[in-house]
């Protein structure tokens, strides 16, 4: 990046590194950084049960990476966003009540364990941001709905976490004018989440006419559940070979990792049996390093925390007790697809690296208010 600043060219890489997958622009993110323009970020969560390593890990990961690059960073607790996608029983009461109990410190905790600073990022409930912003907040969602076709909303409920096609309330369709409305409505020009949210960004800037400015939306990888099997693997692989974009996104719907589907998942507070004993079931092919779950644990979230913490990967062999150093994720996949690699050595490190990254988080969740808060989840996912 020629005639740019040295703090320019810093801030686009960290920015740019992984988990990031997509950056709408990077042409105006650039111009905002040499205009001086401080970036504002927000990525927007719904309090729908316990946070998982691709929530926690992986999205906090890349917080850490913006508080780097200067950016003021904040998340957003999404309750009525929650209450229309009739999370944890559409409750409100219960629902805020674990947005500022269990989900904010699991948040917090998350960016912890990724090396950043709690302190730096601001929680936002949204229902208190919707009180304080009043009349204002309700033009902007009539703005953007005008902006949207009924076609366009319906084809956007995979932000929602359901399939093109499925049946869905009128509320719902209220989600994505809410979501961009979220947006402008806290000044934000630096949008943040998976590239399964897409679609509610393309909207945003889609609807920026209608407002003073244009914002930068910030897409990540979304994280393979455990619990995938070699079919849905399948189906993946097929949609990609076909290029089939409705069929992939349906499909990566029903992999992805997610705090509503508890077997998909590894959680920030696990113990460390829990994380042994779902490592060790997750689907793995040997020599595979494509649509598998513990590779893409390792690629997103392994190797970017132990880069930062200046170390290497290192994988024992079970039967000669050799072991292997791996300092890029590209050599460590070249190793396995040759099968120099073994996927029960490969899941040994996961399982450790999990164990360790993850220590303050299961720390804070044993015992204190910690602990009543997760426990108080618990009782509520229980009972709806």
């Amino acid at each position: 990046m020629k005639d740019h600043s040295s703090g320019t060219e810093k801030a686009v890489a960290l920015i740019k590194n992984s988990p990031t997958e997509e950056i709408l622009t990077e042409e105006r993110l650039i111009e905002y950084l040499d205009g001086g323009i401080k970036l504002n970020h927000y990525i927007g969560f719904e309090i729908s049960g316990m946070v998982h390593i691709g929530t926690g890990l992986l999205s906090m990961g890349k917080v850490t990476d913006l508080q780097k690059a200067g950016a003021n960073t904040s998340l957003f607790l999404a309750d009525y966003h929650s209450v229309i996608n009739n999370k944890l029983g559409g409750d409100i009461d219960s629902i805020r009540n674990i947005a500022l109990g269990y989900f904010k410190e699991g948040l917090q905790q998350s960016i912890k364990c990724a090396g950043g600073d709690p302190e730096r990022t601001k929680i936002v409930l949204a229902s208190d941001f919707y009180k304080e912003a009043g009349r204002e907040y309700l033009e902007d969602v009539i703005k953007v709905a005008k902006s949207i076709s009924m076609g366009r909303a319906k084809r956007s409920v995979t932000i929602l976490g359901r399939k093109s096609g499925d049946d869905i309330s009128l509320a719902q369709l209220l989600y994505v004018p809410m979501q961009v409305a979220d947006i402008y409505g806290q000044n934000i020009n630096l949008p943040h989440a998976g590239m399964d949210q897409r679609k509610a960004h393309v909207v945003a800037l889609e609807a920026s006419k209608s407002f003073a400015y244009a914002p930068v939306a910030l897409h990540h990888h979304l994280l393979m559940g455990i619990s995938m099997t070699e079919e849905q693997r399948r189906q993946v692989l097929e949609a990609r070979m076909h290029n089939d974009k409705e069929k992939l996104e349906n499909s990566i719907i029903d992999v992805k990792m997610s705090k509503s589907k508890p077997a998909s998942a590894i959680f920030v507070h696990d113990s460390e049996d829990e994380i042994s004993k779902k490592i060790n079931k997750a689907l793995c092919p040997a020599k595979e390093v494509e649509v598998n779950p513990i590779i893409d644990i390792t690629r997103y979230i392994i190797a970017p925390i132990l880069a930062k913490r200046g170390k290497d990967m290192e994988i024992d062999n079970a039967k000669t007790g050799a072991t292997k150093t791996f300092s890029s994720m590209s050599a460590l996949e070249e190793a396995y697809v040759k099968g120099e690699v073994h996927p029960l050595d490969l899941k040994n490190m996961v399982k450790d690296s999990l164990i360790s990254i993850l220590e303050p988080a299961r720390k804070h969740f044993s015992s204190g208010a910690g602990l009543k808060h997760l426990n108080e989840l618990k009782e509520l996912m229980i009972t709806r």
